[in-house]
């Protein structure tokens, strides 16, 4: 999608993908990772996700990379904090306690950036990009990662041609032949839930799964 289409879904609060809780599914899975406390990690077109501030309560280092200044402002705000801000290469900086927000174009980032990332996480990031998007964020962004750094991915499958994304639908066989190259990919859950997303049954979608997947960066 192009920048302003994002840019314009901040500026409407056009924000159903936002959640109001830390991702369940996440929760659940996180631990089997074994991310030692104090360990950094990378959360990718984060919005204002409180995924992160669970990061944060749990002695984690995070760095999100945002497009919109609405979502990097609004999570602050919303967490009661007032951040520091400066200027890089990579974009406006905000950071306070152990939450480091990027306002700008998660390509930009280099592997200098993301070199002491330990892990990754993605809820709303692969399945926000169209296809061609969705091949150089993983062979772009995600290959500047280093070797070792583990991570949970979480994508919506659903019959593509009932529905517009984004959310898009990104089938297995997709998921496995992007990573295929630098990650090893295992599958840790698979759950249909179309009832608890009227919105989707609404739209004409006849079934929706979430997809739980286990990354892990080969050397």
């Amino acid at each position: 999608m192009q920048p302003d289409f994002w840019h314009q879904r901040w500026q409407d609060n056009q924000i159903g993908f936002h959640q109001d809780q830390p991702t369940p599914l996440m929760l659940k899975h996180w631990s089997s990772l074994q991310v030692p406390t104090g360990a950094r990690v990378f959360v990718p077109l984060a919005g204002k996700t409180r995924d992160m501030a669970w990061f944060a309560s749990q002695g984690y280092r995070v760095l999100g990379v945002e497009l919109s200044r609405i979502a990097v402002e609004a999570f602050f705000e919303e967490h009661g904090l007032t951040p520091a801000v400066r200027e890089s290469r990579y974009g406006t900086h905000y950071e306070a306690g152990n939450v480091e927000l990027v306002c700008g174009d998660a390509f930009a980032l280099d592997a200098a950036a993301l070199a002491d990332c330990s892990a990754v996480f993605d809820r709303a990031a692969l399945i926000a990009l169209p296809p061609a998007l969705r091949e150089r964020y993983v062979h772009e962004l995600h290959a500047r990662l280093p070797s070792g750094c583990c991570g949970l991915l979480i994508t919506l499958e659903y019959p593509q041609h009932e529905k517009d994304g984004p959310p898009f639908s990104v089938i297995e066989d997709e998921v496995r032949s992007l990573y295929a190259r630098d990650w090893n990919v295992t599958t840790l859950e698979r759950r249909a839930i179309l009832e608890q997303q009227p919105k989707f049954a609404e739209e004409g979608v006849t079934a929706l799964d979430t997809v739980v997947y286990r990354l892990q960066r080969r050397d």
